[in-house]
């Protein structure tokens, strides 16, 4: 460093200090320009070396380079001083919160298998209908025997049913019940006549395609009373189809069929209209069958201790899973029992809103 009473040390304390004084990052870069740029004083005096003397470059030298590196030095520390200032200035007044949101909560939604179910219980509900439950495994006597299935019914083959592993005491095997029927026999074991129940739940059977599934859903239903006949039952399910499907009426026929359970049996269809690749209710000369029904046989009340002659009534059963399906627009069961929240966002329902027929179903 130069001596203090030269005019190396004059310069370089003239430049410090004005180097201190600095408040900006362009008045720092003023001094640079003025100290180091192509015609400023210190580049000045090393363009000037060139011209001394070598004695003189030997002295005059170092103590120029020396101002150079000193110079240059202040002014990086003062420039990089005022950068923090303004970047922490800026951070302050233009604050940018670069975290991640929190991840969006998943909403649920009622499955329209359940959303029909509920649908389907308000209505029967408001008929006078109760609900009744019963046992998903069920035994021989309750899911065959009693509805007056006889021992080599086609239902009780394997092929057809899920039975389990006999009983290693009694040799008994229970099966998985095959219908919600079962809940109906336990019903009129249990309760004295008049009856009015609905029986929904899953039930089982070993099928698998666009229509079918291994486990499925069914709603029955039973009325035991004095003097009830076809009458009762046909204007009890035209009524509930009309107002599921919201409709004014319902254009139906019922068609002879067989049952073991009921005698006589019927399928009740629903007039539709299929062409244009989208099925219309009420409309075109199509049909489309819907559930079973019939008369309770008399075989079956007898077997739940019901005396026949005293008493009579109707049945009737309908998959929850298809009629969901008619209703909105599903084209696949198999989807339905899939794990797929992005199926269930697109059919889903709210689970805010519960059925109610006063105020809408759907």
């Amino acid at each position: 460093m130069p001596d203090s009473s030269t005019p190396l040390a004059v310069l370089e304390l003239e430049l410090i200090n004005a180097i201190g004084s600095a408040t900006t990052v362009t008045e720092v870069e003023a001094v640079r320009v003025a100290a180091l740029g192509k015609t400023g004083t210190i580049s000045g005096l090393l363009k000037g070396m060139g011209a001394m003397s070598p004695d003189e470059r030997r002295e005059q030298g170092p103590m120029i380079n020396g101002l150079r590196d000193r110079v240059s030095s202040a002014i990086a520390e003062k420039k990089a001083e005022l950068e923090a200032a303004e970047l922490d200035a800026r951070l302050k007044s233009e604050h940018i919160d670069l975290t991640l949101p929190a991840r969006p909560r998943r909403k649920g939604g009622v499955h329209p298998t359940m959303q029909v179910m509920d649908e389907m219980i308000a209505l029967f509900a408001e008929m006078g209908f109760a609900v009744a439950e019963g046992p998903d495994i069920e035994d021989d006597f309750h899911n065959f025997t009693a509805l007056n299935f006889p021992p080599k019914h086609p239902a009780r083959e394997m092929h057809d049913t899920f039975f389990l592993k006999p009983d290693p005491e009694t040799g008994e095997r229970k099966v998985l019940r095959t219908h919600t029927s079962p809940v109906q026999v336990r019903t009129m074991m249990s309760q004295t006549p008049p009856i009015r129940i609905i029986a929904p739940g899953r039930t089982f059977r070993k099928d698998s395609d666009a229509t079918h599934t291994p486990m499925f859903h069914q709603i029955e239903g039973l009325v035991i009373g004095k003097d009830i006949h076809m009458g009762h039952l046909k204007t009890t399910l035209e009524t509930f189809v009309a107002r599921f499907f919201e409709l004014d009426g319902v254009d139906a026929r019922f068609r002879p069929h067989h049952f073991p359970f009921t005698e006589p049996s019927a399928e009740m269809d629903i007039r539709c209209d299929r062409s244009g690749g989208k099925l219309v209710l009420n409309e075109g000369d199509d049909w489309l069958e819907i559930l079973g029904c019939g008369m309770v046989h008399p075989n079956v009340l007898r077997s739940c201790g019901i005396d026949p002659d005293e008493w009579q009534g109707f049945a009737f059963g309908m998959g929850v899973d298809r009629m969901a399906m008619l209703k909105y627009g599903v084209p696949d069961l198999r989807p339905m029992f899939e794990a797929d929240i992005r199926w269930l966002a697109h059919y889903g329902f709210s689970a805010f809103a519960a059925p109610n027929p006063a105020s809408g179903l759907s």
